[in-house]
């Protein structure tokens, strides 16, 4: 069983920048992170996978946000700069058990409590 906890949600004016990190207990293969915000379906925002070697983004957050990984402290990053009102959303973790996944919901199989993200313009 994989267990899963977001951290580094908060409070950001439009065009500033926060971490998310993702604690994994278990062994944990590919990851990712995906998005909700009120009134809207889950969405993906970014994927890597179990070497780290690849990534995967939502054109919506190309070139703004930064997902990566430390196996070894069985952690995964998001890093998002550039925030704009339209990221404001709650951000899931996930996790799959397979080496490497993608954009679709159905691909993962644990999902951590979710943290929040607010950006106010």
């Amino acid at each position: 069983q994989v267990q899963l906890v977001e951290s580094g949600g908060g409070l950001v004016q439009a065009g500033g920048s926060l971490r998310l990190s993702c604690a994994a207990s278990g062994r944990t293969f590919s990851m990712g992170w995906f998005r909700q915000a009120p009134g809207k379906e889950r969405e993906f925002v970014a994927a890597i996978s179990w070497s780290g070697g690849s990534t995967s983004y939502a054109d919506s957050v190309k070139g703004r946000f930064t997902i990566s990984r430390e196996n070894a402290k069985k952690m995964v990053y998001l890093q998002m700069n550039s925030l704009k009102p339209e990221d404001t959303a709650v951000y899931y973790c996930a996790a799959a058990r397979t080496y490497i996944s993608g954009s679709h919901l159905d691909e993962y199989d644990y999902w951590g409590q979710g943290t929040q993200v607010t950006v106010s313009s």
